[in-house]
Formats: structure tokens, C-alpha cells, sequence
């Protein structure tokens, strides 16, 4: 059986890191980061999301602003707010929760947030530093940085001669995941929907990454015996046994099956997931350092 990564703990150290670079930054300049957080309309997983990274921001000693905006708000109106956020210097971290309601252009908004306060690096800057190894200068994408995090606890910062595939190519996640690894120099296939023998490519891994969105599609036979494997998927689906109209959270890997041949395994729930905003306030703490010429922490 392999051992199986406690997302929850690995999550609370790197908060615990970032309470200790806040109180540090404040100590030597008197500057608390400051996180702004914009959310239009009423979508209830939204508000959800948005209270929890509101709550872990206050909880890291940074000063959170929420701006609850109605669905009838323009794009105009919404850039005018990004446009003021950006000015102000007691903000060093913004972010726009996605997705925005049907009729707003997301990636004009996105792209206006300044690169160095854009800590859900979305921003194009930030994403072109990242593909061409530039891990200091900019701010990487929380999802990939959480699962890098594991990545290295378990192999060391040197991927030398590791064979990793990413399954998944998106822009959030597969391509900046790929990127992180290659700058750890490890040897890296994106695989994805056309990819051919997707099956045997995934076998070969050394470290599998599983970021597509199909329920438990990544069987035991897809597995290295001894691989690392990280599930970045959440998907929902039917729970009989749990009683009428239940249901349950997996990921993309067939976990009880995957984990007879995996060394290192992520679960779904409680692996991945709570890296995100964990990644998040760390990204915070790191603009906010930069923005007042303090060493940034690494994370």
C-alpha cells in the first residue's frame, strides 16, 4: 500500500510559514499584505469559495477586502474596480473570482489585474515567466504550486532523470504543471485526449499527474509500479450505497486500485485541494514582500 499525502497538513504548514513572513514583514516595515477579493453575482459555490479564502486571509494576519459586486454590474464598471485596486498600494494581491456570469469578457479582466499583484497567476506575464523557467520573478498558478509542493517533499528540488506525464493541457493547470517540472529538470510528456496509447504513455511515469476531469479514468494498469501519483481531479457522481439521490467526491484516479502500485499517492478528498488556497495566501505574502523590497519566502 502506498503512503498516501495528507493534503490538509502539508496545507496548514505552508499557512503556518506565512503567518511567520507576515508577522516578519510587519515587523520590519509596518505593512500588512493586503488581499483584495472581487465576486460578481450570486453563484453559491462561488460565495463559498470566496468566504473560505477571506477566513485563511484574516487567519494569516493580512488585511482581506471583499468586494461583492451584483450580477448586473458592467465590464466597465468591474475594470474600473481592478484598475483602483491596482493603484492602491495598500492592496498586493488581487483576485477576480472565476467564473464571472455569463456576459463579462474574463480574460480582459484578468489580464488588467498588474502581473505582480495577480496571486492566482493567471496573468500572461506570469505564465510566460514561468515557461521560460523564471520561478523567482513572477507568481506561479496555486494549483500547480501545491502540487509541485508535493512533488518535492517527495523527490528533492532535482527531478534529474525522473520521467513525468501530465495528463491534462489547460492553461490553469496541465501547462503551468508541466512547466514546474521541467524546471526541476525532470523529462516530461503533456498527455491528452488525442494522445495516443494514453495508457502505456502513463505507465512509463515516474510521476503522474491526472488533471483532466474524468472520474477514477487513471486504472492500476496506467501505473508505475513505485510512481508517484497526483490526482488533481474532483468530480461528483452518484452514491446509491450512501441512499437516494447521495453522491461522493473522486478524482481522476481510481485510488483504492492505483494505490496497491503507487509508492506515493494523493487522495480526493483532502489531497490537492487544500494546496489551493494554502498557495494562494503564500502567493500574497510573496507580492507583498516584493512590493516593500523584503527577501520573499519560498515556498
Amino acid at each position: 500500500m502506498s503512503k498516501v499525502i495528507d493534503g490538509k497538513a502539508v496545507a496548514a504548514a505552508v499557512v503556518e510559514d506565512v503567518k511567520a513572513a507576515s508577522v516578519r514583514l510587519t515587523a520590519e516595515t509596518g505593512v500588512r499584505p493586503g488581499l483584495a477579493v472581487v465576486i460578481v453575482g450570486n453563484d453559491p459555490a462561488s460565495h463559498v469559495y470566496v468566504s473560505s479564502k477571506s477566513r485563511m486571509a484574516k487567519e494569516c494576519g493580512f488585511a482581506s477586502i471583499q468586494h461583492t459586486l451584483p450580477e448586473t454590474t458592467s465590464q466597465a464598471d468591474l475594470e474600473a474596480l481592478v484598475a483602483d485596486l491596482n493603484a492602491d498600494p495598500a492592496v498586493h494581491g488581487i483576485l477576480v473570482q472565476l467564473p464571472l456570469p455569463r456576459g463579462f469578457d474574463s480574460d480582459v479582466v484578468i489580464q488588467s489585474i498588474l502581473p505582480e499583484k495577480d496571486v492566482d497567476g493567471l496573468h500572461v506575464v506570469n505564465a510566460g515567466k514561468l515557461m521560460t523557467g523564471d520561478l523567482e520573478g513572477g507568481l506561479v498558478s496555486c494549483t500547480p504550486a501545491g502540487a509541485m509542493l508535493f512533488v518535492r517533499q517527495t523527490h528533492g528540488d532535482d527531478l534529474s532523470g525522473l520521467n513525468a506525464v501530465v495528463i491534462g493541457r489547460s492553461n490553469l493547470f496541465g501547462k503551468p504543471m508541466a512547466a514546474l517540472l521541467l524546471a526541476a529538470n525532470a523529462t516530461v510528456t503533456i498527455a491528452h485526449s488525442r494522445t495516443r496509447d494514453l495508457a502505456g504513455i502513463a505507465a512509463r511515469a515516474d510521476i503522474l499527474v491526472a488533471a483532466v476531469g474524468r472520474p477514477e479514468m487513471v486504472r492500476a494498469d496506467w501505473v508505475k509500479p513505485g510512481a508517484t501519483v497526483i490526482d488533481v481531479g474532483i468530480n461528483r457522481i452518484d452514491a446509491p450505497e450512501r441512499g437516494e439521490g447521495r453522491s461522493r467526491l473522486v478524482g481522476d484516479v481510481a485510488f483504492a486500485e492505483c494505490a496497491e502500485k503507487a509508492a506515493v499517492i494523493t487522495p480526493v478528498p483532502g489531497g490537492v485541494g487544500p494546496m489551493t488556497i494554502a498557495m494562494l495566501m503564500a502567493n500574497t505574502v510573496i507580492a507583498a514582500c516584493r512590493a516593500n523590497g523584503v527577501e520573499a519566502p519560498r515556498f
